[in-house]
């Protein structure tokens, strides 16, 4: 009989929210506050709660509720080792993501550069699955460019840059002129509004150092 369905491991890069406490309205109100400043990204997003930095006691049928109404997805628990509370939050309907229990992944096979010419217009999202990404023209505003890898734009750079989607922490942005909502590099992002003014409409490339996005002058 033929299969009707396929189980097959797959990479994805998931959003983290750690909390520091029990005061869940307080980090839904941070998630709305970020879905309010970039919901093309964040609404609908699947998000992980990381509780490994608090020992509070946490509600998970009202944190689960919490992030729903923030405008994301919660679906799995992390940072959790206290096996009644991992009860709880599968009540509550969370994954419990536990890293030691995966399987490490293959190391991704990187194919050539994608290269596109054409300007990448609002709403428009290219992704380069395992190869760097190169755009030699514009990117508008709402457009979406993702690279497993690095990602270089030759032009004015003004929707969200995803760098290192699939994990890779070496990966670099290089943008000729910085205007963007978003940058991102293994999952670390910044949204406009921590893009210091210094950098903001120049060359830059941008990196990630200890966890921490780190941005230079691109030299020309």
């Amino acid at each position: 009989m033929a299969n009707t369905a396929e189980l097959k491991g797959g990479s994805f890069t998931l959003s983290a929210l750690h909390l520091v406490d029990g005061d869940i309205e307080k980090a839904a109100d941070f998630l709305k506050e970020k879905v309010d400043q970039a919901p093309n990204f964040f609404a609908s997003a699947p998000v992980v709660i990381d509780i490994s930095q608090t020992d509070d006691q946490i509600d998970f049928a009202q944190l689960k509720t919490a992030v729903q109404k923030a405008g994301m997805i919660p679906v799995g628990i992390s940072g959790c080792k206290n096996a009644r509370y991992q009860s709880q939050a599968k009540e509550a309907g969370f994954a419990i993501m536990n890293a030691a229990r995966q399987a490490k992944a293959a190391e991704p096979v990187m194919v050539p550069t994608k290269i596109i010419r054409t300007p990448v217009r609002s709403g428009q999202q290219i992704y380069a699955k395992n190869s760097d990404l190169i755009i030699m023209n514009h990117v508008s505003a709402g457009a979406e460019v993702i690279a497993d890898g690095c990602i270089h734009i030759y032009g004015t750079m003004r929707g969200r840059a995803i760098a290192g989607a699939n994990g890779q922490q070496e990966a670099r942005i290089f943008c000729h002129n910085l205007q963007s909502e978003l940058i991102s590099i293994a999952g670390n992002y910044w949204l406009s509004d921590k893009i210091q003014d210094e950098f903001w409409g120049k060359g830059v490339v941008i990196s990630l150092a200890e966890n921490n996005l780190n941005i230079e002058h691109l030299a020309l």
